[in-house]
């Protein structure tokens, strides 16, 4: 199967069908109802008033036709004129009303679920984002939380309006004529045969197209992100007919959607209209007989429309509950997942961090089948620069990854000034680590907005000396709006060098007692790399740093070097020590490069 294929396949996983009504989730769906039910038992106030003025209509013509039209009474006949404009009138008011409620539950629904989740993620740890990919995350907080807010816009409280209109008016029919009732109900199993076979096959079509219209954003995406290397390697006709086959396929998928839903309106067009057939002929028949008036026949006629619409209505709202008890099953699911890394109950509290570290006999792995970290142990003294070196997937970012708790450590522990991290609060000990990382990120906004992150306690003036102290300055001066300077999109309106320059400002206006530096030169130009080379002694001054180094030649200045080769501390030292060892790593590594 094609890379598309699987994808498609994953994504066609993600649209399970639920059940119409599950007792488990709406519980769970309740407390956010439950601050709005005055909303809800208006809205369904409002919608059984609605139906009562629309049920009420067809009578009104039947007393119009039987006790003005055929007597010729125009007196009464405008009376009944003006009764029947007036429940017109309610009618759209009160419609007016239960979609504005029911919208407005809705909306108030989705804003705090839709709140609830964004901030859980935020919890979960990177663990957790390992290991689902990011477009199912975000088809949880939008196509998820939508479907559930249809269940309550368009789903449940419209259900039982359809039930009682129906209920309503087979009460009517009967009450008017039992045999002709009998006629139009013979409807009903049709009906139900019919869109139950059409709904199928319009849902499964659906679900094909949701599951390849999100791989169509993801391909598109993906596209526009790797536009120049597409273009370098002249690929544009082969990814041409990869987008379109995928185009093809979710064009297909719709048009027999839609050939599907065309179809069912039209048998069930076809059924009402022969049902209405049915109907004249044997009303006829009874009022030959005078059996019925001929204003209980239009009556008759205008009811049994009536009772059609809720009978299709309700097959679309059975869907639409599937959808979202299928789609509040997922949420929920989301919402269950636990951190795996939290802040202890009773956390240790560093009131002048000095920023010693000590890693004690650390074990990690990602994946239990390859460790990545075996029986790691270092210190580092408070205000020391230490740098750590190693070829491609020794462990060196792990490290660092480990350090600031993105992950936990599966054995043995890390200390921070004696203290072991997992007795620290988590935002606390964040705040105490600096990362640069090296690929520079940032958000869409302004460049002040970059270097605070909006946090209120750094201050414009705080902002602009960070800015200063790593030289970011010079290229900020020159901007038109300066610090207010918009940023797109991960900052793709500035060079590298600017963004890593951004990022060192932000670092340094967080001041904290440890800074950590991950290859945060490897992707700056020589030029840039002398410019920042000052701005680091002045960000690094007083504090403990750690150097993940990918140029050699930066570690030449470190207090310490430490040499990582398949996840363990094989050589630490200083610069000119490791030199000295004819055969170490380090050395060997370093003159391939100088050499190179």
């Amino acid at each position: 199967m094609s890379r598309l294929g699987k994808a498609a396949g994953a994504a066609m996983a993600e649209e399970q069908v639920g059940k119409v009504y599950d007792a488990r989730l709406f519980r769970r769906l309740w407390p956010l109802v439950r601050p709005r039910r005055a909303l809800v038992f208006f809205g369904l106030l409002l919608v059984l008033a609605g139906s009562a003025a629309q049920l009420a209509q067809p009578y009104l013509i039947k007393l119009a036709v039987d006790r003005a039209v055929i007597p010729g009474r125009r007196d009464l006949l405008v009376l009944y004129a003006l009764a029947f404009g007036a429940f017109l009138l309610a009618e759209f008011l009160l419609r007016y009303g239960q979609i504005f409620s029911l919208e407005k539950l809705g909306q108030e629904v989705v804003y705090d679920l839709r709140t609830q989740l964004f901030a859980h993620l935020q919890e979960l740890s990177s663990s957790f984002f390992d290991r689902n990919p990011v477009g199912r995350l975000v088809a949880r907080v939008t196509t998820d939380v939508e479907a559930i807010q249809e269940a309550f816009s368009s789903g449940l409280v419209l259900i039982l309006a359809d039930l009682f209109r129906l209920a309503a008016i087979v009460v009517i029919l009967v009450l008017m004529d039992p045999w002709l009732a009998a006629v139009t109900f013979a409807i009903v199993p049709p009906m139900l045969v019919v869109s139950w076979f059409f709904r199928q096959r319009v849902r499964a079509s659906y679900r094909r197209a949701r599951a390849l219209i999100g791989e169509l954003n993801g391909m598109i995406q993906e596209m526009i992100s790797g536009m120049r290397l597409v273009q370098l390697f002249g690929r544009e006709s082969h990814t041409a007919r990869e987008f379109e086959d995928l185009n093809q396929r979710h064009r297909d998928a719709e048009l027999r959607a839609v050939t599907y839903e065309s179809a069912f309106s039209a048998v069930a067009e076809l059924l009402g209209s022969l049902t209405l057939a049915a109907i004249l002929w044997a009303g006829g028949l009874r009022l030959i007989g005078d059996h019925v008036t001929f204003g209980t026949l239009v009556a008759f006629i205008e009811y049994s429309r009536r009772f059609f619409r809720p009978l299709q209505e309700l097959t679309q709202r059975y869907t639409v509950m599937q959808s979202a008890m299928a789609a509040a099953e997922r949420v929920f699911q989301l919402l269950d997942t636990r951190p795996a890394i939290v802040t202890p109950a009773a956390p240790v509290v560093l009131d002048a961090p000095r920023g010693a570290i000590r890693f004690e006999a650390v074990d990690f792995a990602y994946d239990p089948a390859a460790p990545v970290l075996r029986g790691l142990d270092f210190s580092i003294e408070p205000g020391q620069t230490v740098a750590v070196v190693g070829a491609t997937g020794s462990g060196k970012s792990t490290l660092i990854r480990l350090l600031s708790r993105l992950y936990d450590v599966d054995r043995g522990r890390i200390l921070i000034d004696d203290v072991d991290i997992r007795r620290l609060d988590l935002h606390a000990l964040r705040r105490l680590v600096g990362v640069v990382p090296q690929d520079p990120f940032l958000f869409a906004g302004s460049i002040a907005g970059n270097i605070s992150l909006s946090d209120p306690t750094i201050t414009p003036q705080r902002i602009r000396r960070a800015a200063e102290a790593v030289q970011a300055d010079r290229f900020i001066r020159r901007l038109p709006h300066g610090y207010d300077e918009s940023v797109r999109e991960r900052g793709g309106n500035f060079s590298v060098g600017e963004r890593q320059l951004i990022c060192f400002a932000r670092v340094l206006a967080f001041d904290p007692a440890i800074v950590v530096l991950d290859e945060a030169t490897a992707s700056v130009d020589s030029s840039t790399e002398a410019l920042i080379r000052t701005a680091l002694d002045r960000l690094l001054a007083g504090r403990t740093s750690i150097i993940i180094a990918h140029r050699l030649t930066t570690t030449t200045g470190a207090d310490r070097i430490l040499v990582l080769h398949k996840g363990r501390l094989v050589e630490s030292g200083t610069h000119d020590e490791l030199m000295a060892r004819e055969e170490g790593i380090y050395r060997t590594l370093y003159s391939l490069q100088a050499a190179g």
